[in-house]
């Protein structure tokens, strides 16, 4: 990229050398050197619209500028033929020049690779390549070093940075039995950790992915200005000829129409939306990531603009997802028989309320026969020769099983053995902190609602702390999806979710945005936005910098198409030069990357 630039400077270089030479030399060398500058500036210009005439795509800005310049030649205004290639060119490198640094800021903030690892093997300290590391292995990071895989604090304190991947600029403290992720930076003291993903499923591994598959969809802006310029350009190139041969042949004022057509060409260059529109979008992206921001697109940031209504889970994206048994109630049965049954059905799942049932009891898990894990419901299994049942009510009534009415707030799993009831066991969660600020996000939507799995009482309790009137339990992910779906003919839907069971959801939503370090690894791909520090306030700075980004393009189009349509007709009445005409392509092109640069500078 940079040999790139390099030899284009370079070219720059030569050719205005050129074209001052030109000045001092006899009339006829004079002609020579301005050729020669006009040659070395132009001949990639006139390569690219040949390669767009073989694929049928001849009305461009390379072909405005050629055809303007050829005129210029025609009626020997070879200075200025020259100086309109060379400040076109000049645009388009400073344009380039823009987006490679936008690119390598981006690049900068989201560095999260690190090739090697010292891992504790049998007492002693060794490198090894990351590539080489595996689950359960022990490592040491020192002060200063990236955090090379997701892992468990066994040994040692620490403030570490999590400002790549979360943008939290604040250090956090970690110490024994905390979770670390890779891409964070140990700050203050050597610990001691070990991994619990290799590198192809490390967090940091994770969201490298998720950048290279940020993908060149077009937002409905960027596709309806390339619309626009089918339709445009051809109407303008039709217009310059009207003025140049037309209006010549009726005056017999060839040079003078000549030229005010050339005028008209150079003008109508759309390179400053060409350029600035799509940096936009990619400026945004970028702000977007400081924040712990993930947007996969332009589309998906454009759609951010026009959501009506906001949907979120409950558990792991409202809650902390943090479950611990708050009361166990058996029912014919000793406590401890019932929680032998139950762990032993949630000895194989990974689901959240599994682990703080396996977290909570120390009794021995049995053999499990026939397990089955039903989506939104619950646990079906054989244990001893028993059909044991661990679930939801939705899941009691589904097998006929009648159970006790249970008031109090929380995750209700009931137990059933052999079609008995034998109990229930009550799991209850934290609410994110964040959560709280979600009634200030009100101003953004028609609606903000709450859809959950879980027991409609809970939903009632959370709903009614966070001060949201809309919610909906005892869900299954059919039912999120048939909610969002009616609500979609209302207006554009926007999911915000963790789980396996939220993918389906997610995809139908107008904006999908999954957690992105809780979130499962199929609501991650299958979502538009991913929040890397599963913080709910991000949210409002990705609402932000849409927006934000969206005003800039709007700007950038009426203030391009403005100035242009100004010198257009100044350039009719012949009261605009070639030198105007120039501002109005190059000087508006620098004017507008200028503006939409402030997206990567103001902090939202």
């Amino acid at each position: 990229m940079m040999k790139m630039f390099n030899f284009t400077f370079v070219k720059i270089c030569i050719s205005l050398i050129l074209f001052i030479v030109s000045f001092f030399l006899p009339s006829y060398f004079s002609l020579i050197s301005l050729i020669l500058s006009y040659v070395i500036i132009s001949y990639e210009i006139y390569l690219e619209a040949y390669h767009n005439l073989k694929k049928k795509e001849l009305f461009d800005e390379n072909f405005l500028m050629i055809i303007a310049t050829l005129g210029a030649f025609l009626i020997k205004n070879y200075e200025e033929a020259v100086m309109v290639m060379f400040l076109f060119e000049v645009g388009e490198y400073l344009a380039d020049l823009a987006i490679s640094k936008s690119k390598t800021s981006l690049l900068n903030i989201l560095d999260l690779k690190k090739d090697t690892i010292t891992r504790i093997n049998n007492g002693k300290e060794e490198i090894i390549p990351i590539k080489d590391a595996k689950i359960k292995d022990i490592f040491i990071v020192k002060p200063g070093e990236r955090i090379a895989l997701d892992g468990i604090v066994i040994d040692g304190s620490s403030f570490v940075d999590t400002s790549n991947l979360t943008g939290e600029s604040k250090a956090k403290k970690v110490e024994k039995n905390d979770l670390v992720l890779s891409g964070f930076i140990n700050q203050t003291s050597l610990l001691k950790i070990e991994a619990t993903t290799n590198v192809a499923t490390s967090t940091s591994a994770r969201i490298m992915k998720l950048l290279e598959e940020v993908d060149d969809t077009k937002s409905d802006t960027e596709t309806l200005l390339t619309k626009f310029a089918k339709v445009y350009t051809p109407i303008v190139v039709f217009l310059a000829l009207i003025i140049g041969i037309v209006f010549s042949i009726v005056t017999g004022d060839y040079n003078t129409w000549i030229y005010r057509a050339l005028v008209f060409l150079v003008t109508s260059c759309p390179c400053a939306l060409v350029i600035s529109i799509p940096l936009a979008y990619f400026c945004g992206i970028g702000s977007a990531s400081r924040k712990g921001i993930v947007i996969k697109g332009s589309r998906e940031l454009d759609a951010l603009c026009d959501v009506g209504y906001l949907f979120l889970d409950k558990t792991g994206t409202i809650t902390k997802g943090n479950f611990v048994v708050s009361e166990v109630k058996a029912v014919d049965i000793s406590k401890e028989e019932l929680l032998r049954y139950a762990v032993s059905a949630e000895e194989n799942s990974l689901h959240p309320i599994a682990l703080a049932i396996k977290n909570y009891s120390k009794e021995k898990p049995l053999k499990v026969d026939n397990f089955l894990e039903i989506s939104g419901q619950g646990i079906s299994c054989q244990i001893k020769g028993k059909s044991v049942l661990l679930g939801n009510k939705k899941l009691m009534e589904n097998e006929r099983v009648e159970v006790d009415e249970v008031k109090e707030a929380g995750t209700i799993v009931y137990v059933s053995i052999d079609g008995e009831y034998k109990g229930y066991i009550i799991i209850t969660d934290e609410i994110k902190k964040s959560a709280y600020n979600l009634v200030r996000l009100q101003k953004y939507f028609k609606d903000i609602i709450i859809l959950s799995g879980d027991k409609i009482d809970v939903v009632k309790e959370v709903a009614k702390k966070l001060k949201l009137n809309t919610y909906y339990g005892e869900l299954l992910p059919e039912d999120k999806l048939n909610y969002v779906k009616k609500y979609q003919q209302e207006a554009k839907c926007m999911f915000v979710g963790d789980g396996v069971n939220d993918a389906l959801v997610m995809k139908a939503s107008d904006v999908g945005v999954s957690m992105g370090i809780k979130g499962s690894d199929a609501s991650i791909e299958t979502s538009d936005i991913v929040l890397m520090n599963d913080n709910l306030d991000t949210l409002k700075n990705a609402l932000d910098i849409a927006k934000a980004t969206k005003k800039k393009v709007m700007q950038n189009i009426v203030f391009a198409l403005g100035v242009k349509l100004v010198v257009l007709i100044l350039a009719f009445l012949g009261i605009s030069t070639i030198w105007m005409a120039v501002f109005a392509d190059v000087g508006v092109t620098f004017l507008v990357i200028i503006n939409v640069l402030f997206l990567f500078i103001k902090k939202h």
